[in-house]
């Protein structure tokens, strides 16, 4: 006999005890700040938990999925039907060479390693290694996300991403694994995109970096900081929505169509920089995903370009499969 899932959502409920929040809402762990909830949540600060959760989510055949700080993820209106895991504070951890370490890098033309764990913050990473004079990293200072979530994006801006300096990762599997090393080979990185997949964590990833001159990456940083602010615009948005096209920018076709300002209920394609969406407090992500369906059908219209979707959505059912509006 079949099993329905609001059943095995109930057992899995029980088997998780206090690990597990029932209906917790996803929109304050979103950028977008608008979706539904997730019918179970768990924050994991240990490898015992994750494991915990791997054989729950095996025995149950549950849909699962990991979020790290939602900056760039839609969650529909009517949430998601599964269980979603994030990684807490603990594994948030930055490991930067020491001032010899660097020093002797600098002396003999090497680089050095920074690990940092999966939920810690790219801005902190970027601030962190730049303060030890390592240059390659500044770039992610602007971008409000995770480690985790840069290494499955391949995250990057201002000319560079983390393919440029990632090395090997440790990634759990939420459905059938453990801890594995993966090498960046192994990841398959591309332009915003990795081989891994929602039920995939990663715990901790190394950045091999090279010393730099500090003045100059602290000019660098901060140079970075006053572009952000000046051409990209705050409130609730997941950053830029769609790829750029070969040999073109996603933002130029989306403005030369007319589409800055462009509404749909409580969410519209901002009038500062037109590859962002923005929702207003309290909006709907139903609204988001309207206008991010408007703006390629008129593109695809117009332009004959079908623009990809940087953004990930999910519906409250079909966890496994990126659904595009």
């Amino acid at each position: 006999m079949t099993v329905s899932l609001a059943d095995r959502l109930a057992s899995a409920t029980a088997a998780l005890g206090p690990l597990a929040q029932v209906q917790r809402p996803l929109a304050d762990l979103c950028t977008y700040r608008v979706g539904g909830p997730a019918a179970l949540f768990v924050e994991a600060n240990s490898v015992a938990t994750l494991e915990t959760v791997r054989d729950v989510v095996a025995e149950f055949d549950l849909p699962v999925l990991s979020v790290g700080r939602g900056s760039n993820l839609l969650v529909a209106d009517s949430g998601f039907d599964g269980l979603v895991v994030r990684l807490g504070n603990d594994f948030a951890g930055i490991e930067v060479p020491s001032a010899d370490e660097v020093a002797a890098a600098r002396t003999d033309g090497g680089s050095v390693r920074v690990v940092a764990g999966g939920a810690a913050l790219l801005p902190v990473v970027a601030r962190r290694t730049v303060a030890a004079g390592l240059a390659g990293f500044a770039w992610a200072v602007g971008v409000p996300g995770s480690v985790g979530g840069a290494v499955r994006m391949n995250a990057g801006g201002h000319g560079a991403d983390m393919a440029d300096s990632l090395g090997e990762v440790s990634v759990f599997d939420l459905r059938h694994g453990g801890p594995e090393p993966w090498s960046a080979e192994a990841l398959r990185l591309g332009y915003r995109h990795s081989a891994l997949e929602p039920h995939h964590l990663v715990l901790a990833a190394a950045i091999d970096l090279e010393p730099g001159d500090p003045e100059s990456l602290a000019t660098e940083l901060s140079d970075i900081v006053a572009w952000r602010r000046a051409n990209q615009p705050g409130g609730s948005n997941a950053g830029s929505v769609f790829a750029n096209p070969d040999g073109d920018s996603a933002g130029r076709l989306i403005d030369a169509a007319g589409l800055k300002g462009f509404r749909i209920g409580t969410a519209e394609v901002s009038t500062k920089h037109a590859n962002f969406i923005q929702a207003d407090p309290d909006g709907s992500a139903d609204d988001v995903a309207a206008v991010m369906a408007h703006v390629r059908a008129v593109i695809a219209e117009r332009h004959g370009i079908e623009l990809r979707i940087e953004n990930h959505l999910r519906p409250a059912t079909d966890p496994d499969e990126w659904t595009r509006p």
